[in-house]
C-alpha cells in the first residue's frame, strides 16, 4: 500500500460520489440525504485523515513542488482548502435535502473539493512520492486506513483549522 495511491483512489470515490448525485432521482430527499451523508462521512474522514497522518510527514520529507514553492506552502493551502469544503458541508446540512439551497450548498462543496484535489494530486501527492520512501508511504497508508475504519459509521465531526498554527504546530 502506498499512502499516495490510497488518497487518489479516495478522490475517484469522492468523485463518483458526487456525479452519483448528480443522476440520482431529485424526488427522491430521502436517498439524496442518505447518499450525501456518505459523501460527507467520507469527506471528512478523508481530510481529518490527511491532517493528521499525511501532511504532516509531508512538512518533513516534501520540498515543494509544481507551483507550491515550500511543503508548508502545500499544506498551508490544503487545509485551507479542508476548511472551505467543511464550510460547504455544514450549508448542505443547513438545507432541506433536494431543495434548491441544498443542492447550490453541494455544488459548492464539489467546486471546493474539485480544486483541493486537483491542487493536491499536481502538488503534494507527486512531492511525497519523489521523497518518501515505500516504506514511509506504506506506513501512513496503514494508520490512515486505520483511522477511517475506525470512523466510518459516525464520520469525524468538521472542525475548522488555522492552516498557519497547523504548520507551526506541525513542522
Amino acid at each position: 500500500m502506498d499512502i499516495t495511491y490510497v488518497i487518489l483512489h479516495q478522490h475517484g470515490e469522492q468523485r463518483r460520489m458526487f456525479a452519483m448525485l448528480d443522476e440520482w432521482p431529485r424526488e427522491d430527499t430521502e436517498g439524496l440525504a442518505a447518499v450525501w451523508k456518505r459523501l460527507e462521512i467520507l469527506l471528512e474522514t478523508h481530510a481529518e485523515a490527511e491532517e493528521r497522518f499525511f501532511y504532516p510527514r509531508l512538512l518533513e520529507v516534501g520540498t515543494g513542488h509544481a507551483d507550491a514553492d515550500s511543503p508548508q506552502d502545500e499544506v498551508e493551502d490544503s487545509v485551507g482548502d479542508h476548511n472551505e469544503i467543511r464550510d460547504a458541508i455544514r450549508s448542505v446540512g443547513r438545507a432541506e435535502p433536494g431543495s434548491s439551497e441544498w443542492w447550490d450548498a453541494v455544488t459548492e462543496c464539489r467546486i471546493h473539493n474539485d480544486d483541493h484535489m486537483a491542487e493536491e494530486e499536481r502538488r503534494d501527492l507527486a512531492d511525497f512520492r519523489l521523497h518518501a520512501s515505500r516504506d514511509l508511504r506504506h506506513e501512513i497508508a496503514i494508520e490512515f486506513l486505520r483511522f477511517e475504519a475506525q470512523r466510518a459509521a459516525e464520520g469525524v465531526p468538521p472542525q475548522d483549522k488555522d492552516p498557519e498554527e497547523y504548520i507551526s504546530q506541525n513542522s
